[in-house]
């Protein structure tokens, strides 16, 4: 959150974090979002908001996010607010191209809270604040411990083989970083952007791609009922949904030039 005349405010439910977001010159705020009690402090504390928690894990709406609006509208209201949501508010979508006019069709109860975050956010930006929702496709960051497809190719987890693959989409955490403030910035209200880079790629290539930058053995290929034998319930779910990212709202609107326009110069 950026502050008035302070710079940065993090909120953050763990104590053990406070000293290294003060290390970074962050200011924290001890606070949980499933006490919303811990959340009053917030009000007019901020002059943006950027909100990247995810719903609970089990329910159908998104009590966290509710709490944080309600906190907020307590106090002056902020000049903007942007929400980080999901592209799997979408579900299938079979492979096509998409843009941010394609009607939610969530088929997870996942997907299901994200869309009732949204929709709560964008209720409350009706009341004077301009929200931007950032649906968010995979992201990886090199810099980062399991950040990577690395440790899954070391461990010679499958992918599908191409006749049951399908469409996955990646943004690099640092382009994903600059869209949040661009948005913060640049966004117009109750508007939806795609978060993604460029790249148009199956999940099997993408694996292929990243052994190969890595010098590893390319996955082993499987059928779709082998796959569901060997990945979890929640690997499987993003097997299920297929579809490709029309980002073009999110360099022409927000005006942003990738870093990293596709995985290959990102991993690389």
């Amino acid at each position: 959150m950026a502050t008035r005349g302070v710079g940065l405010l993090a909120l953050t439910s763990s104590p053990e974090r406070l000293g290294a977001l003060r290390a970074r010159g962050i200011v924290p705020l001890l606070g949980d979002l499933d006490d919303a009690a811990s959340l009053r402090r917030l009000a007019g504390l901020a002059t943006r908001v950027l909100v990247l928690a995810p719903p609970p894990g089990q329910g159908e709406g998104d009590p966290r996010t509710v709490a944080l609006l309600r906190s907020l509208a307590r106090g002056v209201r902020p000049l903007s607010l942007v929400y980080g949501s999901t592209t799997g508010v979408y579900g299938d979508c079979g492979g096509a191209l998409i843009d941010e006019s394609r009607r939610p069709r969530p088929a997870t109860a996942r997907g299901r809270r994200r869309v009732a975050a949204e929709r709560a956010v964008r209720v409350w930006g009706q009341g004077g604040t301009p929200v931007s929702i950032l649906r968010i496709p995979g992201i990886y960051a090199p810099d980062r411990e399991g950040g990577t497809p690395r440790a899954r190719l070391e461990r010679g987890t499958p992918v599908l083989r191409p006749q049951d693959d399908v469409f996955t989409s990646h943004v690099h955490a640092d382009d994903l970083a600059r869209a949040c403030l661009a948005a913060l910035w640049r966004g117009r209200p109750q508007r939806v952007y795609h978060a993604s880079d460029d790249t148009r790629l199956k999940m099997g290539d993408y694996f292929d791609l990243a052994a190969r930058l890595y010098g590893l053995p390319l996955p082993p290929r499987v059928d779709r009922a082998t796959a569901a034998a060997m990945l979890s319930p929640m690997q499987m779910s993003f097997l299920s949904e297929s579809r490709q990212l029309d980002n073009r709202r999110l360099k022409t609107e927000l005006r942003l030039v990738l870093r990293y326009p596709t995985v290959a110069q990102g991993l690389a």
